[in-house]
This record gives C-alpha cells, structure tokens and sequence, in this order.
C-alpha cells in the first residue's frame, strides 16, 4: 500500500511519478479494510507493472476483488491505445471468456420443493467436471473452425441454443477475427471434445433462488421475481484457451527485443497492437473466446435437458437466458474520440442504459451484471451505470475475489467437513473431488456484500437482485 493515496471514498491512487517506468497511475477501487486485504499478496505490485506498458491510457485500474494472478492481477483492466499500444495475453489470462450466463426457471423454489436434490443430481449426471475431462459433443477439425469463428451460432442447427439466446449474449456470442489458422494443433486437439464441460477450479453450475430485488425496473426486465429459481453457469475457453494463452506468451516473450519493449516482469509479455504477433494473438483469442461462449451454451443446454427430465417438458421450455457476460478478454472498443483495446481480466463488462452494444430487451435498464459470491454465499444480479464508462472503460468486478490461497483453504478445512457445513445450510453439493471442493470454501473468498458495496458507492453498477444457492455442481 506504500505510496497509494486516497482520492475518494472507494478510490486509491498510486500516482506515476512513484516509479520512473509507469506510464499511468495505477488505481484501486475499494474500501480501506479490502485495500489491506489486497495488499496481503503481490497484486498491487502487479497493478502498478501493468501501468508500465506501452500505450497504457488514462489508468490501470483493479476493482475491488482483485488478487494475484499472471501479469495482471485478476481484477485488472487496462487500455491501450495504438499505435504504440501493445496487448498482452497475460492481462486476458490463461482461461479465456471464462464468464458467467445466468438462465431463470419457469418456476419458483417452493414449487420445486423436494425436486431439488433430483433436479441438482441430473445436471451433475450431464455435465462433465474435471481437469482435461471431455464431453459428448466431439467436434470434426471442420465443425471446431465454425465454432472459433461463429461461437454458439454455429450450434444452433444442432438444437442448441437460438437466436433470442444469441441477441442475449455479449457481443452476440462472437467476437470478430477470429482466425483458425493462428490456433496451434495442439490447442485444437485440447478443444475438440471439450464443449459441455465445466472444468475444475472456481468453475460451477449453481441452482439458486431470488431474495431481496433493489431495482424493481430492471428486475422486472431481467425476469427476475423473489422465489424464482435460477442457474448461473460459470465456465470458460477449457484446455483450448489455456493453450492459446501458452502458445502466445512464448511467442511474446521472444520478440519483446524486436520492439524494444522493457517490462518490470516478463509474465506482462505482450506486443504492439498492429505486429504480427499482436494481430495473430487477437485472432487466437477472438477463436477462443467464441469457443467460451459455445461452451457455455450447450453447459445450458444440458442444464435445460436436465430440467426436462426432472420436471418436464413445459418446464424446460420455459427456461430462459438473462444473459451470458465474459470475464477475460481484449477487446477493441470506442471510448470517447479514440479506439482502444480494452484488456479485461477478472472482470466483466458493465455498459449503461442506452448503450447500443445492450441487447434491446434490456436497453432501457442498462447491461445485467454478475458478481458470485462463493458456494455458501449471495450472489448478485446488478446493472451497469454511466459512471463505469467515465471511470473504468465501462468495467466492474467479476466476483468476490480470492482472499485466501487454494493451499490456504485447505488447511483450514477438509472437503467432507465443508460438504456437511453446506447441506447443513440446505444447499445440495454435488463435487467430483473432496481436495477441490475445500479449495473453493467460502472463506477463502473476500465478503461479496462488501465487494458489491464498494462498485456501488463507485458509480460502476446498481444492484438488482441477491441470489440465494440452493444447490450446486463444482468443478
């Protein structure tokens, strides 16, 4: 916290005087008890690296459930403007389009009723969890090509998804440039069989239930009622993600000379937004990303068959997507009178009422937003308001954020002994491994009240709606 000072209530600045390499301040926003909190491992040192890029503009910014990660603290943003703009796989991190989408049911909790332990099974039965693990949607070399450059699109033929689902996903489920031939055989063999598939981690399908509403307006346009139940889905790009980030941090770390780029840490790999290296990485990473967004849409897919099968056709058929937002990407974007690449890692877009890139049905309220707590705690439905476009490129957090390590959570608790403290709470677990499930206890993550508390007194978004778990699949 050395040499960060107070500029507003939630907002800390370390100014770039403070080391002769930044080339923009580095800014926080929290409260002063999630600052020392932060600062208990090395992401405000990351923070500060990343104000060292070239072409970085207006700040480096964290929100306030940032922690350590590669590069970029997760948590971080930055822009960088061409054309001495670089971008940088490490401030898109290792699980592209990781994201989250969330799906309301035609139904509310009490009407559900003893169906839940059924209905949490079933999706657990249809979902595959796990490291490495495949699904049943194997995908021919020609078929995995539509998929990294249409995303979901290319699915629909097939009876997943549809097209009001792809008007409610970010950037329409497909980011363009996306380019096959700048993705490694290896990638496209790590990807081929994983559509449908959780993965391990932090990543999960939860079943919850709506409390408490704080913005009846926007509620009411996000379907969301008090009792209603409803999934959230967070999951990523896979192995084919974490390899096309592994291939272009190699690759990027081999031509910084060529640029004459200086970096406080090698892991800020990165190269200037019009080289070779920079444009081929876009277009790898636009594949991947496209690749999340399919991913996701057939883990709802399995979610609505699942929900057949417990509670019926009708029921199935009334499940509808809010909306499907991404967690980790670059994206070239206009912000005021310039385009700039727009790096978000751990965090989540958050554009306001009016904006043209907001599915119309939700226009007039403003872009949903998702913050997840952990398996114990609320999660949060918010929207996002003009003060995240002057303020943080149109950007909030993504989630509580990390307080505690994974090796950490697991002194504190064993797998089995957090399973019986989550039923005990009337929440249904399902969890392939004991080791993983402690790594994910809800202490390990920061206070989610406090973390939404902080983005509202921000200006960054509004909440709409706490969510309640009620039953959830880990990975």
């Amino acid at each position: 916290m050395s040499g960060f000072r107070q500029l507003e209530e939630v907002v800390w600045e370390l100014p770039p005087t403070a080391h002769a390499d930044m080339r923009a301040p580095a800014r926080v926003f929290a409260d002063r008890e999630l600052l020392e909190q932060i600062a208990g491992d090395r992401s405000l040192e990351q923070l500060r690296n990343v104000a060292t890029l070239p072409g970085v503009t207006g700040a480096a910014l964290a929100m306030p459930d940032i922690h350590q990660g590669y590069g970029f603290p997760v948590g971080g943003v930055a822009a960088t403007a061409p054309p001495e703009g670089v971008v940088s796989p490490g401030g898109v991190g290792y699980d592209i389009n990781c994201g989250v989408r969330l799906l309301t049911l035609p139904l509310g909790v009490e009407e559900l009723g003893d169906r839940r332990e059924a209905l949490v099974h079933e999706i657990s039965r249809r979902v595959p969890v796990g490291p490495g693990r495949g699904g049943a949607l194997a995908l021919s070399d020609a078929e995995l090509d539509r998929v990294m450059v249409e995303g979901p699109r290319a699915l629909v033929a097939r009876g997943i998804g549809s097209a009001e689902e792809l008007e409610l996903t970010e950037s329409g489920g497909c980011l363009p440039g996306a380019e096959p031939a700048a993705v490694s055989a290896r990638a496209r063999r790590r990807g081929a069989d994983q559509l449908g598939t959780l993965g391990s981690g932090n990543h999960f399908l939860e079943l919850q239930r709506v409390g408490e509403i704080f913005h009846p307006a926007a509620a009411a346009a996000f379907g969301l009622e008090p009792g209603r139940v409803t999934v959230l889905i967070h999951s990523g790009s896979r192995g084919f993600g974490h390899q096309i980030c592994t291939d272009y941090v190699r690759t990027m770390e081999g031509v910084l000379g060529r640029y004459g780029i200086r970096l406080p840490d090698r892991q800020l790999a990165c190269a200037p937004l019009g080289s070779p290296e920079g444009r081929a990485y876009l277009a790898a990473m636009a594949a991947a990303a496209n690749f999340a967004w399919a991913n996701r849409a057939v883990l709802a897919h399995r979610v609505r068959e699942a929900v057949g099968r417990v509670l019926g056709r009708a029921a199935a058929e009334g499940v509808r997507q809010v909306y499907d937002v991404a967690h980790n990407v670059a994206k070239l974007e206009r912000h005021g009178e310039r385009d700039l690449c727009v790096h978000r890692k751990g965090a989540t877009r958050a554009f306001p009422a009016g904006s043209p890139d907001i599915p119309a049905a939700h226009r007039r309220v403003g872009q949903p937003v998702f913050i997840p707590g952990s398996m114990g705690t609320s999660s949060f439905v918010l929207v996002g308001l003009p003060g995240a476009m002057e303020r943080s490129f149109g950007t909030t957090c993504h989630g509580a954020g990390r307080r505690l390590s994974r090796t950490g959570a697991r002194r504190e608790i064993t797998g089995g002994e957090l399973r019986r403290r989550l039923e005990a709470q009337g929440i249904v677990v399902r969890s392939a491994s004991n080791r993983g499930l402690a790594e994910e206890a809800p202490f390990a993550y920061k206070d989610v009240e406090r973390v939404v508390e902080v983005v509202e007194r921000a200006g960054l978004a509004a909440r709409v709606a706490r969510l309640h778990p009620i039953g959830v699949v880990k990975g």
